[in-house]
C-alpha cells in the first residue's frame, strides 16, 4: 500500500513539492502510484508560497498532517535561504505530531531526475552532478545507481572550477547533470560525457527519493534536522567586491 509521505525542496530557484498517498491520484509515468506534484517558481517567492502549496496538496487528497508517516525535505547543498526555508517548514509541520523527517540530498534529486531522463541511452550507472553555486564555484558530487539504489561515490562539495577540472582529469565523467553544464559550458572539461543540464520533473524525483529513504528507515526526529550548508560565506563585503574588481581590472590590463 502506498505510504503517506509529503516532500518539499526549495534548494534551487524552483519550488518542488510532492505528496505520496493512496488518495493522491494515479501518478505519472515513472512515478509511484498515488503521487501529486507541484512545481513553480521558487527563489524569493518560496518562503511565501511553500506552506500554501503543501496545504493545497494535502487538502486536494483529503490528507491531514496527522496522517503523514514522514516528511522529506531538500537538505542541500543549495541556496542558503532556500535550505533554511525547507528545513524550517518541514520541522514546523512535523513537530505537532512528532512526524519523522527524511533529509534528502538536493544534488541527488538532480541525479535521480537525470537517470530517468537518460533511460536506455545512459552509458553506465555513474553520475556526476554539477550545479552552479555562483561566485564562479560549483556544488558537485558523484553517485552510483545499482540494484540497492543510490550510493555516494564523491560526497557533495563546493568546488572551484579549476579544482573540479583537475579532479576530472584522470577519470573524465561518463554522465553529468546540472545547471553548471550551461552556466560554465566552455569552462569545464565535459569531454564526451552524456549531458543532462535541466531537470524534467524535480518534484517526482524528490518523491522517489523520499519513498526510498522512508523504506530504508532513514527518518530522524524533527529537532535533529539541519540544512547541509557547504558555504559559510554567502556574500562578499563591499571591500571584498572592490578588491575582486580591482584584481580583475589588473588582469585585463
Amino acid at each position: 500500500m502506498t505510504p503517506c509521505l509529503l516532500a518539499l525542496d526549495t534548494s534551487t530557484d524552483l519550488l518542488a513539492a510532492a505528496l505520496l498517498a493512496p488518495s493522491a491520484g494515479a501518478g505519472e509515468a515513472g512515478a509511484p502510484t498515488g503521487l501529486a506534484c507541484v512545481q513553480e517558481a521558487g527563489g524569493a517567492q518560496a518562503s511565501r508560497r511553500l506552506i500554501p502549496v503543501l496545504m493545497g496538496l494535502l487538502a486536494d487528497a483529503g490528507v491531514a498532517l496527522a496522517d503523514l508517516q514522514a516528511i522529506g525535505f531538500g537538505q542541500g547543498p543549495g541556496a542558503f535561504t532556500g535550505l533554511r526555508t525547507a528545513c524550517a517548514v518541514a520541522q514546523g509541520l512535523a513537530l505537532a505530531h512528532e512526524t519523522p523527517l527524511l533529509a534528502i540530498d538536493s544534488l541527488l534529486i538532480v541525479a535521480e531526475d537525470a537517470r530517468t531522463q537518460a533511460g536506455d541511452r545512459a552509458p553506465g550507472p555513474d553520475w556526476w552532478v554539477a550545479m552552479d553555486a555562483r561566485m564562479d564555484e560549483v556544488y558537485a558530487a558523484a553517485y552510483h545507481h545499482g540494484p540497492a539504489g543510490w550510493q555516494i561515490r564523491v560526497a557533495p562539495q563546493l568546488w572551484t572550477l579549476d579544482a573540479l577540472a583537475a579532479a576530472w582529469g584522470p577519470s573524465p565523467p561518463q554522465q553529468v547533470a546540472g545547471s553548471a553544464l550551461t552556466v560554465f559550458a566552455d569552462r569545464l572539461p565535459w569531454g564526451a560525457a552524456v549531458q543532462v543540464p535541466h531537470c524534467s520533473h524535480r518534484a517526482a524525483a524528490l518523491a522517489r527519493l523520499t519513498l526510498a529513504a522512508w523504506q530504508a528507515g532513514a527518518g530522524i526526529p524533527p529537532d535533529q534536522a539541519l540544512p547541509h550548508y557547504l558555504r559559510d560565506k554567502v556574500a562578499l563585503t563591499t571591500e571584498e567586491r572592490r578588491l575582486r574588481q580591482a584584481a580583475a581590472a589588473g588582469l585585463a590590463a
